[in-house]
């Protein structure tokens, strides 16, 4: 897998507070190999987060494995509808095969924090 050069993770860090910022709920992002299970490990690295988990969306995202997880907490799943967040997912999913890795994250972080912000 490639890393994300300063740039690019710059870039992602101002779209995560971006959407934090308009949404109230907290967003992770995780690019990587899942250890196990792609959704399980999903879901603990959500758990994870702790107090935090309730008002949390985390994507997960395995470049390697060509997949993309999307886990709410229970109360930013009030905001966030489990089809909202698999069309998403499938925008992202796009963009990533078209080889745009940081394009599809740095869209589907703003159309969570956007779709949130709509509901709330």
């Amino acid at each position: 897998m490639r890393t994300l050069t300063t740039a690019q993770a710059d870039d992602l860090r101002k779209a995560v507070q971006g959407a934090e910022r308009r949404s109230g709920l907290r967003f992770g992002v995780f690019l990587g190999e899942p250890v196990g299970a792609r959704r399980h490990f999903a879901e603990r690295l959500h758990a994870a987060l702790g107090a935090e988990a309730a008002d949390a969306v985390l994507v997960f995202v395995d470049p390697a494995g060509r997949a993309v997880e999307i886990v709410t907490g229970p109360n930013a799943r009030r905001r966030l509808s489990d089809g909202a967040c698999r069309l998403t997912a499938l925008s992202m999913a796009t963009a990533f095969s078209a080889g745009d890795l940081v394009g599809g994250l740095l869209y589907g972080i703003a159309a969570l924090g956007e779709q949130a912000t709509t509901r709330h």
